[in-house]
């Protein structure tokens, strides 16, 4: 059975009660949207410690009230659970696929909360996915995910000259260098393993112009979101964020903050 891959560290999910307002939680909970949860308040269809709200704007707080919707009482929020996953190739990035392939799901045994997977990584890649069950942190990160700063180690057929990973970088709109050739010091290296940071949106722009240069994408592993790496953990394995690392993350990117990564020469497989 796979386990979770973390640190000696001892995270903390203890929070302290805080209200927030009743559409939102019921939005949360998944029983209405925002705009049809503030119809069930002003309906009067809300209790909050056996009091009818019809209020907007009123508040509660999930760990310490009793919510009731339609007389569905809600169930106190389960701990915020972030982490950090490296996805082996062929693993399809999601918990469940029709046609029967290995899913994210077949690396999660151990894990008792139901996490979901922030973003895409395609079948055949590997590397860093985030998984999360706090929604509002997803819709966030999804919201602002053009402001994720990523970096992928690729190998390409054949090999690229610093002159064409500077003229090929900003023809992508990335920055492109050179890697660690793990079969160099043997003399079997023919296709070269190099490091691009980019945006997500720029990664099929990237496929493209390198296949049309003659040196198509043979390989990819994603290495980094923002601050957060790879580093550390086995493929196939996870480790769980602290509730400081997720916030920290959530700031840099809703503010779109650059940041410079660290090389990851050793990392390629």
């Amino acid at each position: 059975m796979l386990r979770s891959f973390a640190s000696s560290r001892n995270f903390s999910y203890h929070s302290q009660p805080m209200q927030e307002r009743l559409q939102k939680i019921i939005a949360r909970a998944g029983i209405a949207s925002r705009r049809h949860a503030e119809q069930l308040i002003l309906s009067g269809q809300v209790r909050v410690n056996g009091k009818t709200i019809r209020e907007l704007g009123s508040k509660a707080d999930t760990g310490a009230d009793k919510i009731e919707v339609s007389g569905k009482k809600i169930a106190a929020e389960e701990r915020k659970v972030y982490l950090l996953l490296n996805k082996p190739p062929e693993i399809v990035s999601t918990l469940a696929d029709p046609e029967g392939r290995k899913t994210l799901r077949n690396l999660l045994r151990g894990m008792p909360e139901r996490v979901y997977p922030v973003g895409n990584l395609e079948y055949a890649a590997s590397g860093l996915i985030l998984l999360t069950n706090d929604g509002d942190f997803a819709a966030d990160m999804l919201k602002h995910w053009e402001n994720v700063d990523q970096v992928y180690h690729i190998k390409v057929k054949g090999m690229l000259t610093r002159l064409d990973l500077e003229r090929l970088g900003k023809e992508i709109g990335a920055k492109m260098q050179t890697l660690r050739q793990p079969d160099a010091t043997r003399g079997h290296t023919a296709n070269y393993w190099y490091e691009v940071r980019m945006r997500s949106s720029k990664k099929e722009e990237m496929r493209k112009v390198l296949f049309k240069e003659g040196h198509p994408v043979e390989k990819v592993k994603r290495v980094a979101l923002g601050p957060l790496t790879v580093e550390g953990i086995p493929r196939g394995r996870y480790r769980l964020l602290s509730q400081k690392e997720a916030d920290s993350f959530r700031s840099e990117f809703k503010s779109g903050k650059e940041r410079r990564f660290a090389k990851f020469a050793s990392s390629t497989e």
